[in-house]
């Protein structure tokens, strides 16, 4: 099968544990090779890229990250640059005004200063972000990141997210929550075994019955007049026979 991924979509990856939602990642990050086929990027193959040029296109962000080292925010995402300026050169005048530009882009650069370890799950996740952005990298690839977060910042997540795919971004998500790929995606695939059983249109894909298929759950859709998503809840007998 054939994936590809284009500049404003989001798209999001659905299938429970072991379904090969991270072996799928890693092969879009050049960090296992296909068995067969391979993997691209604007049309040159992965492995062809040295480490260094392929920061500048594609940029990770994991589910959680911490630091042993009192790192402000700026430091983080300073980080970023590392692919343009190389380890031997200190963060230009222009490199920091980069980083200050993604920051407030993300709304948050009144956190600049602070400790990157003291500041909320939510804040570090758009930490994260930043430095992904700080790279140059047009192409982001994101392993469930709403991981640890309560419900107020996974919905801001999301609209980060979304609004960075307005700006031209493609973004490959790995979730755990139907609704949540319902509400930030433009197309979502379904993992299940190791192979992609659907791919389309997130009000098209993620149904009661796909959602029985990949979590051996029943569940009943609910929508709101005018909602943008869908709520599911568990029907009389979860139990699959």
């Amino acid at each position: 099968m054939t994936l590809r991924v284009g500049p404003g979509e989001v798209v999001s990856l659905l299938g429970a544990n072991g379904s090969g939602k991270t072996t799928l990642l890693r092969l879009l990050l050049g960090l296992l090779q296909p068995a067969s086929g391979e993997v691209t990027l604007n049309g040159r193959c992965l492995r062809r890229y040295p480490r260094r040029e392929l920061a500048r296109h594609l940029a990770y962000v994991p589910q959680t990250h911490t630091t042993p080292f009192p790192y402000t925010v700026r430091d983080v995402v300073l980080l970023g640059r590392l692919p343009c300026t190389g380890l031997t050169h200190s963060p230009s005048r222009h490199d920091h005004a980069v980083v200050a530009d993604i920051l407030a882009r993300l709304g948050i650069g009144a956190l600049a200063e602070r400790r990157y370890s003291e500041i909320s799950g939510g804040e570090r996740q758009l930490a994260l972000i930043a430095r992904a952005l700080a790279q140059g990298a047009r192409t982001l690839v994101l392993d469930e990141p709403v991981t640890g977060l309560d419900y107020g910042n996974q919905l801001r997540f999301l609209e980060h997210l979304r609004a960075l795919a307005g700006a031209g971004y493609a973004i490959v998500k790995a979730t755990h929550h139907p609704e949540h790929a319902l509400m930030a995606s433009t197309r979502v695939l379904l993992l299940h075994g190791g192979s992609i059983i659907g791919d389309g249109p997130p009000q098209q894909v993620v149904t009661p019955d796909a959602i029985a298929q990949l979590y051996r759950v029943r569940v009943h859709a609910f929508s709101a007049p005018g909602a943008r998503a869908t709520a599911f809840y568990p029907a009389d007998d979860t139990r699959r026979d």
